[in-house]
């Protein structure tokens, strides 16, 4: 006699055994899903720096014209008050300052050029959150900048500039500079969102990349400013980093938590803005 044929399975057991074959696991999604894709858009950015160094020793030019002519020359004169540190010192953390600014302030051009490539409509159509695209931009920016800081705090010491080598005032120095370059890399992105052409970015990033820095500390002390400019570089935030610099390179009276507070503001919004235009970027 053949065998009776096997009882069929149970409808918890059918349920269980074909459940995870037809059913995928779940994505990871909200809070877990963004640090990952933070990460991810970062080293894409990043990788393209490893490709093509020649950015890093042509921007290091500027900054060492700065601290070996203009930084020298007005040690000298001793024309401006810095409260009796000479002016070079004075002036090297506004130097890092405005070469990490000029680094941020053109990213703007890059994410129109991936939109003619075609390459952020691609980006735009996975489940990667807006805001954690423009994130991991900013702070590719923000490496980016900590890397052309690194350059200039190296030739400010090779020219005698009194700095800490502190590690824990080196790395609130890294922070203040990136969270400062995200900020600035938003707001150019912020504009390419409203401009939406690479010539009208770069025109509006000449026009306010000088009036940013002149208009902050870092050349002069705020208070030998004329009242008007006192009030735009109290809304400066390159003020804020350059005060937080000077703070924790030179040990000079600074606020940190005020400035620190400012900068993390200033780039939450930031990221916020350039969140919002960026759909209109992609039309």
């Amino acid at each position: 006699m053949s065998e009776a044929p096997a009882a069929p399975p149970t409808e918890s057991a059918e349920g269980t055994g074909t459940s995870l074959l037809l059913t995928p696991p779940r994505p990871r999604s909200g809070w877990r899903l963004l640090p990952a894709r933070v990460v991810a858009m970062c080293a894409v950015e990043l990788q393209k720096l490893r490709h093509d160094r020649t950015e890093l020793y042509t921007r290091a030019i500027q900054p060492a014209l700065w601290l070996l002519i203009f930084g020298q020359t007005f040690t000298r004169i001793r024309a401006i008050p810095t409260g009796g540190i000479p002016y070079i010192d004075y002036l090297a953390p506004g130097i890092i300052a405005q070469s990490a600014m000029f680094i941020a302030i053109f990213y703007g051009i890059q994410i129109i050029w991936e939109r003619d490539a075609g390459i952020l409509n691609k980006l735009l159509v996975t489940p990667t959150p807006r805001s954690a695209l423009i994130t991991g931009k900013a702070f590719a920016a923000g490496v980016k900048s900590l890397i052309q800081a690194v350059v200039v705090i190296v030739i400010a010491a090779v020219l005698g500039v009194s700095l800490t080598w502190n590690p824990l005032k080196l790395l609130g120095v890294g922070l203040a500079v990136v969270l400062a370059s995200a900020f600035f890399s938003c707001l150019s992105m912020s504009i390419a969102g409203i401009v939406l052409s690479r010539d009208r970015l770069m025109g509006i990033g000449q026009a306010i990349t000088m009036p940013l820095f002149f208009g902050s500390n870092a050349l002069y002390p705020v208070a030998i400013m004329p009242g008007w400019l006192q009030v735009v570089s109290r809304v400066n935030p390159l003020s804020y980093q350059v005060d937080a610099l000077r703070g924790l390179l030179l040990g000079t009276p600074a606020h940190l938590g005020l400035d620190f507070g400012v900068l993390a503001v200033a780039a939450a919004l930031g990221v916020t803005a350039a969140s919002a235009l960026l759909g209109r970027l992609a039309r």
